[in-house]
Formats: C-alpha cells, structure tokens, sequence
C-alpha cells in the first residue's frame, strides 16, 4: 500500500537515498530541504534532479529553522505517516567554527518538527542522530546504552539536544521516535566533507592526500543501501527507541587508502597532519540491539561497497572531480 512520507534533508546523502528507495518502492515522498552550503551545493543539485524524474517525488525548499515551515507543511505534505527528520548542519570540525549554526539547525529545527509531528499528529517521527554523541567516553564498539555526556564538538551536542527533545516529545504527547546514530556511513553521491569521498576524489585526481594524525584511527564504517534498509525497518512503531546503524565493519584510515589506491590503481599522495582535537580515536558500532530488534543484516561487504564507490566515481567523474572537498 503506498503512503507519503514527509524528509527533511532530501537533498542530502542519507536523505536522496531514502527518498529514492521509497519512491521505487510505490511511495510518495515530500522532501524538503534548503540546500544550505556547508559543502558543495552542486552534488544537492544533482541529488535532486535524480529525485526529480520520479512522479511521486515533490520538493520544497525551505528551511526547517523558520517557524514559517509549519504553516507551509500541511497542504505540502498531507497524509503523511511519518516525518522522518535528516536536515541537518553536519560536520564536526566545523562546528567549532560556526556553532550558531549547529544549534540553529539541529536542535531548534528538529524542534519544529516536532511541534509539527504533535500539531498534526503524525504517528511517526524519526531523528538523525551521530556517532559523534558517544565522544570518547567508554570502550569503543559503543553501545546505545555507552556514556554520551560528553560530546566533544558542538556537532555532537546539538546532536545529543535532538534526541532529548524528541524523548520529551514521546513523554508528553506520545510520539512514536526511533532516533537512528549513523556511524560513517558511505556510498555513491556521498558527503564531500566525509574522509571517504576526499579520500577517494584526490587518489583519482592525483592530489595530495591529507591524514590527521598517524592514521591509525579506526573508523567503523557501513554502505548507504544497507544503513537505507534500516531506517526502513526502524518505521515500524517501537515508542521510544535508539538504534546504532552502522559502524559495523572497521578499518583504519591508513588501510581504507590501501583499498581505495587498489580500486582505482592509482597510489595516493600522502600527507600526514596534526590530529584534530575533536576528532574521536575510534567509533565502532555494537549493532546488535539493531540486528536483535529490528533484523537488520548488513548485506554489502566493505571491499565490495569501496568497489561501487569507486565505480560510481569513475562514472561521474566528468562531474564529480570538481566538487570542493
């Protein structure tokens, strides 16, 4: 049966894929977004005009911070089973540059869509949240349950905002929530901000490749169609639910340069940098609260996933070799 699902964020990563994942599956989806420049419009705009030849699939622009939104909402997006909230200022370094920003977006905008959900009585509301919130408290592989008092970026604050805000959301009015902590999740049409896509972008291009630290920081990383199943699986009505997704499989970053030269037959140029204070050490995922409640299998295996990576690539390349990383 098809339904309307409401995205904030559709022309982001996260948010094209799901778009274009319930748009093949028969449903019709109103994404919105403000095409904000906190990296490279142009990959947005390609994001969009791929969503753009789907019939059920109806865009607009605007920006979840101004209250205005919710006025505009109802007649965009009538019926809608779900809200389903990726719009977000992501990033962590810069968000110790232009922590306005991150507040603004992440917690005041995931506000209003919360007060969006209770006016018009939405059953479901679903949150983005980070890997970010564990900070580096605890043991890595993190648990929903791990210490997440000590965010160490505003990024991963406002991040954490979010969640509590939507928590009261659920006590008060009863809202359904599922919140989703992504961890370094990657793919075709991915963010240029992230380390993969750079990583991926200067090996191709010839450019010099820089590495915080010694890089052999770990990353826990998972492909996009499998972080998509997920979030589909975490519709379903749980009260109020956090869910790890992602993370799974983990590779330091001077061995994910090793696999990416392989895939492109190219070596890369290496730099290494000071580390960054609000970079984390380590941020692998325990999913096993995913896999025991909600199924979720992840099916795309890291050196096949940096293989479609990589193939997309090459095949955008006349495109994709100019955006700014």
């Amino acid at each position: 049966m098809s339904s309307t699902y409401l995205i904030t964020g559709a022309a982001g990563f996260i948010g094209f894929h799901l778009c274009r994942r319930l748009l093949a599956d028969g449903h019709q989806v109103r994404g919105v977004d403000n095409l904000n420049p906190a990296y490279d419009v142009r990959i947005k705009e390609k994001r969009l005009e791929a969503l753009r030849e789907h019939q059920g699939f109806n865009f607009l622009k605007a920006d979840i911070t101004d209250r205005a939104v919710l006025e505009a909402l109802p007649a965009f997006a009538p019926g809608a089973v779900a809200v389903i909230n990726l719009a977000a200022m992501a990033g962590v370094r810069y968000s110790t540059v232009d922590p306005w920003s991150y507040l603004n977006t992440n917690t005041m905008g995931t506000l209003n869509m919360l007060e969006y959900a209770r006016m018009q009585g939405i059953p479901k509301f679903m949150q983005a949240s980070s890997s970010t919130v564990y900070g580096d408290q605890g043991a890595s592989p993190f648990a929903e349950t791990s210490p997440t008092d000590h965010p160490l970026a505003p990024y991963a604050a406002s991040k954490k905002s979010a969640e509590v805000l939507a928590y009261s959301y659920h006590h008060l009015y009863g809202l359904d929530v599922s919140v989703m902590r992504f961890f370094n999740v990657y793919g075709a049409y991915g963010r240029p901000d992230m380390a993969i896509f750079r990583f991926c972008q200067w090996i191709a291009e010839g450019k010099e490749v820089s590495v915080t630290g010694d890089g052999e920081q770990t990353r826990g990383l998972t492909y996009i169609d499998d972080i998509i199943d997920g979030i589909l699986l975490a519709l379903a009505p749980f009260g109020y639910e956090i869910f790890n997704l992602g993370g799974h499989e983990v590779v330091s970053i001077n061995r994910l340069i090793k696999l990416l030269e392989k895939e492109l037959g190219k070596e890369a140029l290496v730099r290494y940098i000071p580390r960054h204070p609000a970079d984390m050490p380590e941020n692998q995922a325990d999913v096993s609260k995913a896999k025991q409640v909600l199924g979720w299998e992840p099916q795309v295996g890291l050196e096949e996933g940096i293989k479609r990576l990589v193939a997309w690539y090459l095949k955008n390349q006349d495109w994709v070799r100019e955006i700014k990383v």
